[in-house]
């Protein structure tokens, strides 16, 4: 039985959905119902992961875990990112030396090295950063740490670090593109030349698949932690505009400088702080350094040591993802 949490979120639910298409016994476990995977036959077990205990009972009989679970995004109080990302992790950790589960795939993130300046070819090697201008980065790179260091005889643990997901059914990045394509809100930062990596959603969920399949206590990959991208990095323009054109909207052509971003970003999370909105604002200054630098991550570790390499091209990305949006364009001219 493999065990996949925050299966109501993007990724767990792609990876829940890949794990039930090939035929493994999956029990999907986040706070919510997901019904469509009851229907393609995982079990489905609502669970607070803040609490050990009904965690635990939730991991009861598992012989792996696929920790996808996590509070992402940029805004909120440092105490619930504290409580999703490293008090949950912790526990999830502890149910499995508690019940003898073996092996533990972990999503990371690239954020806990991004420093605020430019990452071109970053490879595993280098430290995380010491500062961080969101808690969303710094609770993600606690618990990295403290999965790896988990890793022994009994549980194998490895960390995946996908950049930037996208694709079909994505309510980050490639839903608010589009929201903000249509209403005209989009700004290309900087230009929007700077090169970063990004990673198709089917190929992301082939990286979580690749590590669970070749993790055991004692392999290469374990106790390791892995970049994961499409490997081709490209003028973030580039990816915006192409999200744009699946959507059928126009490029993006607006343009706003990288100071001038921050300082939007600074001034719109005050303005959000002051009125206590719980909802994101608009623009934050991890964002607005997120837009303005470049990121790209040397692969070549995952590549040697779990054989990956992307199944879907950014072309072919955007080709599935115009393809799902079809019957919205459909439903709208109607």
């Amino acid at each position: 039985m493999i065990a996949v949490t925050g299966a109501s979120g993007f990724l767990g639910n792609a990876v829940a959905r890949a794990l039930i298409a090939r035929r493994n016994r999956v029990r999907c476990i986040q706070r919510s119902d997901v019904p469509e995977l009851r229907e393609l036959g995982a079990e489905v077990v609502r669970c607070d992961l803040a609490d050990a205990d009904a965690v635990v009972r939730a991991l009861q009989g598992c012989d792996a875990v696929v920790h996808c679970a996590a509070k992402a995004g940029v805004w909120g109080t440092r105490r619930e990112y504290w409580v999703a990302n490293v008090i949950a992790t912790r526990n999830v950790l502890q149910a499995c030396k508690t019940l003898g589960i073996s092996r533990l795939v972990y999503t990371s993130t690239p954020s806990v090295v991004h420093a605020g300046g430019d990452v071109e070819g970053l490879a595993e090697s280098a430290p995380m950063s010491k500062h961080f201008e969101a808690p969303y980065p710094a609770t993600k790179a606690i618990a990295e740490r403290e999965v790896l260091a988990a890793n022994d005889t009994a549980l194998a643990t490895v960390a995946l670090r996908p950049h930037l997901i996208w694709g079909p059914r994505d309510p980050q990045l490639t839903a608010r593109v589009i929201e903000r394509g249509r209403t005209g809100k989009l700004r290309l930062v900087g230009g929007g030349t700077k090169l970063i990596d990004s990673i198709y959603i089917d190929n992301a969920v082939h990286a979580h698949l690749l590590a669970l399949d070749q993790l055991r206590p004692g392999a290469l990959c374990a106790g390791k932690v892995y970049f994961v991208t499409q490997g081709a990095p490209m003028p973030q323009k580039d990816l915006i505009n192409g999200i744009l054109a699946a959507a059928d909207l126009p490029p993006c052509r607006k343009t706003v400088p990288p100071w001038l971003a921050y300082l939007l970003g600074a001034a719109a999370e005050l303005v959000w702080w002051v009125l206590r909105r719980q909802q994101e604002p608009p623009l934050t200054r991890f964002v607005a350094k997120q837009l303005a630098t470049a990121h790209w991550y040397d692969i070549s570790a995952i590549r040697r040591d779990l054989g990956y390499e992307a199944q879907v091209s950014v072309e072919q990305g955007l080709n599935r993802l115009r393809a799902s949006l079809a019957p919205q364009h459909d439903a709208a001219a109607d």
